[in-house]
């Protein structure tokens, strides 16, 4: 990541060219077509994913969202990229965060999925942003065990990132997973090894969920589309009190994750900035 702004003319006539408002998920996910996670989204011997800042981005704040890509929960992808997508970046950059660094991950399930853990790069431009966002697999995996690998992105976010925003300014950054089922309890050093290529040791979800918790505030949003959704998201509600965000509506994603990050930072005083309209849509920071 680096040097690029999120400019939203720019990514409105790309997405006409693209054809996202009308385009299958098929289509527009590529890899779907393919039957396979793409190579630069396999965890597979990543050491790191780094959020630096920048001369464009001196005030980095990183941003994690694991999507579930399970059966259920496979459209979410096609809305974010369809309009929710512009949305988020577009309403952070305006509430007064002017250096969002976006990470997408792929959540699937670790006992089951060939691919149960994708990872792009912290991203600030529309352009690159909307490639990692379409090069995720929707596997559509999942299975009857009762849950999915949410904490595939704890382990991922305590153990393999690094950001500026933490080792400079000691500022947290923000972990958001999005889903409809319960966590899976234990992640198994066997299946860390297979997924990252190196695992020694067997976490329970919340020993992930502590180490994770610090450099990142960690958020879960239950979207309520079925019934087991709803008794899910009380275990959700236990383990996390008022960091689980629960919706009924997947499309309010993006209101959402906006107003939580908007929130924490006009708390904190850090990293806010001076908001400039340049043209139509194309939203920069000083």
């Amino acid at each position: 990541m680096g040097g690029t702004r999120y400019n939203l003319s720019a990514r409105d006539d790309r997405a006409k060219k693209a054809g996202y408002g009308f385009k299958s998920a098929s289509e527009i996910f590529v890899q779907n077509q393919l039957g396979l996670a793409h190579e630069s989204m396999n965890p597979n011997g990543i050491t790191f994913r780094e959020a630096r800042d920048s001369e464009v981005h001196p005030n980095t704040v990183p941003i994690i969202l694991g999507l579930d890509v399970t059966g259920s929960m496979g459209h979410i992808p096609h809305e974010l990229i369809k309009e929710g997508l512009p949305k988020l970046m577009g309403g952070i950059i305006q509430g007064g965060v002017p250096d969002p660094a976006l990470l997408f991950l792929g959540i699937g399930d670790h006992e089951c999925d060939r691919f149960p853990l994708q990872v792009g790069q912290f991203e600030s431009g529309d352009e690159e942003l909307d490639m990692w966002l379409t090069r995720t697999y929707i596997e559509g995996g999942g299975g009857g065990n009762a849950g999915e690998s949410y904490l595939l992105a704890w382990y991922f976010a305590a153990f393999h990132t690094k950001t500026d925003a933490f080792e400079k300014r000691g500022q947290k950054g923000l972990l958001f997973t999005v889903g409809d089922e319960p966590n899976l309890p234990t992640l198994p050093a066997s299946a860390i090894k297979e997924i990252m290529g190196q695992g020694q040791q067997t976490y329970t979800s919340l020993e992930l969920l502590k180490e994770a918790q610090k450099r990142y505030d960690v958020y879960h949003i239950s979207v309520l589309h079925s019934d087991q959704a709803v008794r899910a998201n009380v275990a959700w509600k236990e383990l996390l009190g008022q960091n689980c965000l629960s919706i009924e509506d997947h499309r309010e994603i993006p209101n959402v994750i906006k107003k939580i990050i908007c929130d924490t930072h006009k708390n904190s005083g850090l990293g806010l900035g001076t908001i400039l309209l340049d043209g139509l849509d194309n939203i920069e920071m000083l």
